[in-house]
């Protein structure tokens, strides 16, 4: 079945076998530079639908493994996904951490850790959840992330679904503030997902987590667009103090006391001393000390980088 999509006025956010096909998803590939030239356009979290799951799809993501039993969204530089999966004619005592270390083996890990389980909102549809930090490597990349394991349980069986947020350590504190919520938001809407009847979720576009989402997708994208202004500014004012010292052959010192502002001092001399009456003493001779043969005090004063 084609995916589709639905789109909503917000901005920004399986295969019936073991997920193997996860397994290629986490080949490193180099992102695409940022443009910085101009803001982003304003960008949206669109509802996806599988003939089994709809989900929150963020700009420029893909679905990966769609199923009866999972459902990966991918990022475009591969290096962030999340993941639904799940089973149902479990053992009603199945342990969660069990089941979520079983689908997690699917990403053929090495060393995966699972930090201290704490009990979380079910996705609709289960009456329990908890949830664990989690932290592996695969080909050498190590990553991070969180996974929710909800359970339904029956008089004689149990369905469990495992979600996860997942990203490689070194971008997870990019998607932390906001793939959680994204990952939350897969839901079954086929009664034959995960091979059982009746689990049904509510509707995304209704959904007070769905708006949730999309306003922490909103505000990690404003945050990251701010930090690349911030940056192109501060290179700016770099490039602009070092054009003002060579068109006034000065160079920028510190004040060593602290008591006034960075002051311009012209470039015949390499070292510059200060004293507490403000008055400065220049020369080229690293060796040089005016404290020597004085009663005055002398501070070395430091050059100003930016």
């Amino acid at each position: 079945m084609p995916h589709t999509f639905r789109r909503l006025p917000l901005t920004n956010p399986g295969s019936t076998g073991p997920m193997m096909a996860l397994v290629g998803l986490m080949s490193a590939v180099a992102p695409a530079a940022a443009a910085t030239s101009a803001p982003p356009p304003a960008q949206e979290l669109r509802i996806g639908q599988t003939a089994y799951f709809s989900f929150a799809l963020p700009p420029g993501w893909q679905v990966g493994e769609d199923g009866q039993f999972a459902l990966t969204l991918v990022a475009p530089d591969r290096q962030a996904m999340t993941i639904l999966v799940g089973n149902s004619g479990l053992q009603p005592q199945y342990p969660p951490m069990r089941f979520a270390w079983d689908k997690l083996s699917a990403l053929r890990p090495q060393n995966l850790q699972f930090g201290p389980a704490q009990q979380v909102q079910p996705a609709a549809g289960f009456g329990q959840a908890v949830a664990f930090e989690v932290s592996y490597s695969v080909n050498g990349q190590a990553w991070r992330g969180v996974a929710r394991v909800s359970v339904a349980t029956a008089y004689d069986s149990a369905t469990m679904a495992l979600s996860g947020a997942l990203a490689t350590t070194q971008q997870w504190p990019r998607h932390a503030p906001w793939l959680p919520q994204v990952a939350s938001q897969v839901a079954a809407t086929n009664g034959g997902a995960f091979g059982q009847r009746g689990i049904m979720a509510q509707n995304l576009r209704n959904s007070t987590a769905y708006a949730d989402a999309a306003r922490d997708y909103r505000q990690w994208s404003q945050q990251n667009w701010q930090q690349v202004v911030d940056q192109r500014n501060a290179s700016q004012d770099r490039r602009n103090h070092a054009v003002r010292e060579n068109l006034g052959g000065v160079q920028t010192f510190a004040d060593p006391y602290g008591n006034t502002q960075p002051r311009e001092l012209p470039m015949g001399n390499k070292y510059y001393w200060a004293d507490r009456q403000g008055r400065v003493w220049g020369s080229n001779d690293p060796s040089a000390d005016p404290n020597a043969g004085g009663t005055g005090e002398w501070r070395r004063m430091e050059r100003v980088q930016r």
